[in-house]
């Protein structure tokens, strides 16, 4: 535990905390996003169970998979064919926000459902996957940053 000889060096601490406290949030919102971009992406291929308020992916359609044969796909790998849509989720980070997502519309389809497609939710699932991870690590990162230890990687005593 940090202590402090007097008021003013207490006050001192606080200020560097304050002059810091930027640095901070946008690496824990960048570190959080990573992780929720890893987990969606190990996630397309692999059918999905229910978690939150995201149904299960069913699965694939005979003629999809059929499809998906024809044209020198992987079988039995939901949302895959080339990995150009796995490969477009991004992560952006401006101060102490974060965004994951993709540029790419057959994303939203999947993400959401049409009429002829099932919804197969990916990004909403990965970040209620991540939470406790992201969580966990901002109680270390913030934890460490109070004490006035090395907050990027954190480990606690």
């Amino acid at each position: 535990m940090k202590t402090f000889r007097s008021m003013a060096d207490f006050a001192n601490h606080l200020t560097a905390l304050a002059a810091e406290a930027p640095a901070v949030t946008h690496h824990v919102a960048e570190k959080g996003a990573e992780l929720i971009q890893k987990i969606a992406k190990s996630e397309i291929a692999h059918y999905q169970p229910a978690v939150g308020p995201f149904a299960r992916w069913e699965e694939l359609a005979a003629e999809t998979e059929f499809d998906k044969i024809r044209k020198g796909y992987p079988v039995d790998a939901p949302l895959l064919r080339n990995g150009q849509m796995r490969d477009s989720i991004e992560t952006t980070v401006i101060g102490n926000e974060a965004a994951v997502g993709s540029n790419d519309q057959k994303m939203v389809w999947h993400e959401l459902g049409t009429l002829r497609i099932p919804p197969r939710a990916v990004l909403g699932p990965a970040a209620i996957r991540a939470g406790k991870d992201i969580q966990a690590r901002f109680g270390r990162t913030v934890a460490a940053w109070l004490a006035g230890r090395s907050w990027r990687n954190p480990r606690l005593k």
